[in-house]
């Protein structure tokens, strides 16, 4: 459908220059006609005027006098008729362009809310800028679905360029309207990633309060402003600055972690770090029931409260509401996910 609507917009843009075109022919012709009857004594601009007034229909004076001769009359009567159906199709054309590219916008801005309104569990992504952009190219990568929400349509622009398919709403994410049309009470979390500190805390406090169950991670300029957010209700505050320094640091003093680390995030495998709750039907269960020698994850760590079980045996028993440390492709977390709820 999306298809045929571009070519319905190509189409009509060829109709319309080709109307142009033809208009265009309709006045030379028209011109050179009345240049040719009437004779040198009518300017150039004479003879263009008569050929506007007669396509127009206005009806002024003649300004090229060809009533004596007949084929003047033959004339005027075809640049007449010829004139005004070609002046009639541009406009039709015209009109057609304008309301195909009205129609277009709202088919596709309808389309779109139908597709957020079928999502379920997914992320809502504020503020698709340099920091949010990547927020959202990580989660495509990681085959998590989100909504982008950004007040600015230039870098909704940029970002459909390279990534067509993603869901979009052109809004301001403080207003609570928007936040529901990109599904916040069926989200499983919020990114308030805008440029601006004031903005995030905003929207973290107005996330929270359409859905108090969602996390929300929240991006802050000036550390002095933390707590602010987490009053707020963001779960989790980061500050690109704060963390970048610590990062140039581990890159000078521990500089194969960090390699480390890059890779996962750079490796064209899309291996990452990922946690899985472990549900009630899984609990008492050992972890040999996972095939834990997988080649599809590595089981890193057990987080059980506040404390941290690394490497942990076989034969370790989870309990419900543990979360699982593992390394793994985006298919290996499904497949592990799978086979937790199959047991459990």
């Amino acid at each position: 459908m999306s298809a045929t609507l571009e070519e319905n917009g190509f189409r009509v843009s060829r109709h319309l220059l080709f109307a142009f075109l033809a208009l265009l022919l309709v006045m030379l012709i028209g011109t050179v006609g009345y240049r040719l009857l009437g004779g040198e004594q009518y300017s150039w601009l004479d003879c263009f005027y008569m050929t506007f007034i007669t396509i127009s229909t206005i009806g002024y004076i003649e300004a090229v006098d060809v009533t004596q001769y007949q084929y003047g009359r033959l004339f005027t009567v075809f640049i007449g008729f010829t004139g005004i159906g070609v002046l009639g199709y541009v406009l039709s054309t015209v009109t057609a362009f304008m309301l195909e590219g009205d129609l277009n916008v709202s088919w596709r801005r309808k389309k779109m809310q139908q597709k957020i309104n079928k999502l379920k569990d997914h992320y809502i992504v504020c503020g698709v800028g340099r920091v949010g952009s990547n927020v959202v190219h990580e989660m495509a990568l990681t085959g998590r679905h989100c909504v982008i929400v950004e007040s600015d349509w230039p870098p909704i622009e940029n970002y459909l360029a390279r990534h067509p398919d993603q869901l979009y709403l052109h809004g301001d994410a403080t207003d609570n309207d928007v936040l529901l049309a990109a599904g916040v009470k069926r989200a499983r979390g919020v990114f308030a990633v805008v440029s601006d500190d004031s903005m995030n805390l905003v929207i973290s406090l107005s996330a929270k309060q359409l859905n108090a169950g969602l996390r929300v991670v929240a991006r802050c300029h000036d550390v002095k402003n933390v707590e602010k957010m987490r009053r707020a209700g963001a779960d989790e505050i980061v500050s690109p600055d704060f963390t970048g320094g610590l990062r140039i640091v581990s890159a000078m003093v521990r500089p194969h972690v960090v390699s480390f680390l890059d890779e996962m995030l750079k490796s064209d495998d899309k291996l990452r770090m990922e946690e899985i709750f472990v549900p009630a039907g899984f609990s008492g269960k050992s972890l040999a029931m996972l095939n834990t020698a997988s080649r599809d994850y590595v089981m890193l760590a057990i987080r059980r409260g506040g404390e941290w079980v690394f490497n942990p045996s076989m034969q370790h028993e989870a309990h419900e509401g543990d979360v699982l440390m593992v390394m793994t492709t985006p298919l290996g977390r499904t497949r592990l996910e799978h086979l937790i709820q199959g047991v459990a």
